[in-house]
């Protein structure tokens, strides 16, 4: 697979790449690891196979949700629905609200089956009394915990080697506020969907009583709080 914006794609005339006696054709997308990648990276494929199978697995336990508990009904949908919204959904940062706005409608259906509710009552409630995070902000906490990980010196050498800390070329406030640095970039899809540009921006958009958490249960916490507050706002 060709990987690359839809202009320079349209550029390229390759359908195959011969290797020895072995014909490779170009594929528009792959799965690896469990996820769908196109060859633009608008993460439309990936996107529409999470909601199909977790509005699949809805339906089944919806058909047999008069015999479960509400414990069971929560266990069922976190195992096979919130699991798959949860899976790698840190590549999904910096995609199009509209989107984002699949998935979230996914986790909006699996709240009201859980408290039997309506498609009429409004999710904000259901979504506060279970305690669960919007898509949007599921997203920000993973990546704030890399930017935390970041300085605890404990991600992998891929991720590690293309973040760096911010360091001010003179004596500032901002010195010794935990800060990382932004990359300039180009492009929204190849520039600013990449997790050395995703990363940075929320991490430094924390408040620096959160970036100064001594350890990572207390961060997550205080993050979660935040996260949370700020959604429900």
């Amino acid at each position: 697979m060709l990987s690359g914006s839809r202009h320079a794609l349209n550029q390229i005339d390759c359908t195959s790449l011969t290797i020895g006696d072995t014909q490779i054709v170009s594929q528009t997308a792959v799965k690896d690891l469990g996820v769908y990648l196109d060859s633009a990276l608008t993460m439309q494929k990936h996107i529409s196979f999470v909601c199909k199978c977790a509005f699949f697995e809805l339906r089944k336990i919806s058909s047999v949700k008069s015999f479960l508990t509400l414990q069971a009904t929560v266990q069922l949908v976190s195992s096979l629905i919130l699991s798959r919204l949860d899976y790698c959904n840190s590549l999904l940062a910096g995609l199009p609200i509209e989107e984002l706005d699949r998935l979230q409608r996914v986790q909006n259906s699996a709240a009201r089956l859980i408290l039997q509710k309506s498609k009429k009552d409004h999710v904000t409630p259901l979504l506060t009394t279970l305690h669960w995070l919007p898509m949007k902000y599921i997203i920000e906490y993973k990546l704030a915990l890399l930017g935390y990980r970041c300085f605890e010196k404990s991600l992998p050498p891929y991720l590690s080697h293309s973040l760096s800390i911010y360091e001010p070329s003179r004596s500032l406030r901002s010195s010794s506020e935990k800060l990382l640095r932004i990359p300039k970039t180009r492009t929204k899809t190849f520039g600013e969907r990449t997790f050395r540009y995703q990363i940075p921006t929320v991490w430094n958009s924390l408040p620096s009583s959160i970036r100064d958490s001594s350890s990572l249960s207390s961060f997550k916490t205080q993050l979660k709080t935040y996260l949370f507050r700020k959604a429900f706002a």
